[in-house]
């Protein structure tokens, strides 16, 4: 019997409860009744108002990464077999370094036979300084004619510039020596290799080619209305395809505009550490300052017939559409340039749904708290009662 009391007792407790609910959510109060008395809502929306913002002032450009200066190192002497390569792509060298190097049995024959013409001429010196001494002595005591006197210092001469020409050439066999050794003109990484072992070089070909310093540039193209923005010392912000990113700062800007393409070359320097390689493809942005900007969600914007709009409410909940003018890119939001102010009521979100004088309504977040908090104490009656029982 007690039992079934209880069970009474309950049923009673929990339909009263949901009487009372009943009553709370099927009565209206002023504001359901206001909403009664509308058109028929399009949509429920949230809306939200333009926020003023500091950006930054950015100008994007497009290029390729480069090397700052690329040294082509080719072979100096012609006719020669060259018969070891020391390095390779991607070996980092020093200035001086030896990369390759030409047989050079020829060359060192020449050298010996030219040690031994300038032996030849220092002697036939030896011999006309001699004479030419004699004949000043014996000059001055008249034994000898003015003829003979000339002659002896002449040939003395001539010997002399005989060893001059035979050290200078000389000078040139050991310069040969030298170029039978390729080296590396300055510190830096080879970048590409064309020596092969066994090959036969001609004067000037190109055996390897080298990064100096291992230093390498970004040559962004901009067009001649942007060109006159940036300085020398701008910071510029570069993003690669992998999605790293990396700091630059303007080193030059080309004095021309190419013809062809009609953009001039912005040459900015990268760090020494940065893991990038010469032929890398980046975007860059040129940081030109702050300025104050009227910023409003992407999600606001509609995109129509190549324009951009936005939908204004008003306090009925009508939607107006508006024109707007667009500018910088942040995030998830964008800048509004002309269109709106401040004091706008812009739909944020669902706006791409709607038409030009659609009736919405406006999501009201207080409104819904209020309820969910009502239905809550409702739960928690409930769960009272049945724990007295």
């Amino acid at each position: 019997m007690k039992t079934v009391t209880r069970k009474k007792v309950w049923v009673v407790a929990t339909a009263s409860v949901f009487c009372v609910l009943g009553l709370f959510l099927l009565t209206p109060d002023k504001t359901t009744a206001t909403v009664v008395t509308k058109p028929k809502a399009a949509l429920n929306v949230r809306i939200c108002k333009p926020e003023a913002a500091d950006w930054p002032n950015n100008l994007s450009a497009n290029g390729s990464i480069l090397a700052w200066q690329e040294a082509v190192i080719g072979a100096e002497l012609s006719g020669l077999q060259l018969a070891n390569v020391l390095v390779d792509v991607g070996d980092q060298v020093k200035r001086g370094q030896v990369l390759a190097r030409f047989v050079s049995d020829s060359v060192d024959a020449s050298l010996e036979e030219q040690r031994a013409s300038l032996e030849v001429a220092n002697a036939a010196l030896s011999e006309a300084e001699a004479n030419a001494e004699r004949a000043r002595i014996l000059g001055t005591r008249n034994a000898l004619s003015g003829q003979q006197i000339k002659q002896y210092l002449t040939a003395e001469r001539s010997a002399n510039a005989r060893v001059m020409a035979e050290s200078a050439r000389l000078q040139s066999e050991k310069i040969r020596k030298r170029q039978t050794e390729v080296v590396a003109p300055d510190d830096g990484v080879i970048s590409s290799r064309s020596a092969t072992v066994g090959v036969v070089a001609q004067q000037g070909q190109e055996l390897f080619r080298l990064v100096r310093k291992n230093r390498l540039e970004w040559r962004a193209e901009v067009t001649p209305e942007n060109l006159m923005r940036i300085q020398i010392k701008q910071t510029v912000n570069l993003a690669l395809a992998d999605g790293r990113t990396l700091q630059g700062e303007v080193r030059m800007i080309a004095p021309t505009i190419d013809s062809k393409t009609r953009t001039a070359l912005v040459y900015v320097d990268l760090p020494a550490d940065a893991a990038v390689r010469a032929g890398m493809f980046a975007t860059g942005q040129f940081e030109l300052g702050v300025s104050k900007g009227l910023t409003v969600p992407q999600a606001a914007v509609v995109f129509r017939d190549g324009s951009s709009f936005v939908f204004e409410v008003d306090s009925d909940g009508k939607v107006a559409q508006t024109q707007v003018t667009l500018g910088r890119r942040i995030g998830e939001r964008i800048e509004v340039t002309r269109g709106v102010t401040e004091q706008s009521t812009l739909v944020a979100q669902g706006a791409g749904f709607l038409a030009d004088g659609d009736t919405v309504h406006v999501v009201d977040t207080a409104l819904t708290s209020t309820a969910t908090k009502k239905v809550n104490s409702s739960v928690n009656l409930i769960t009272k009662v049945e724990k007295s029982l």
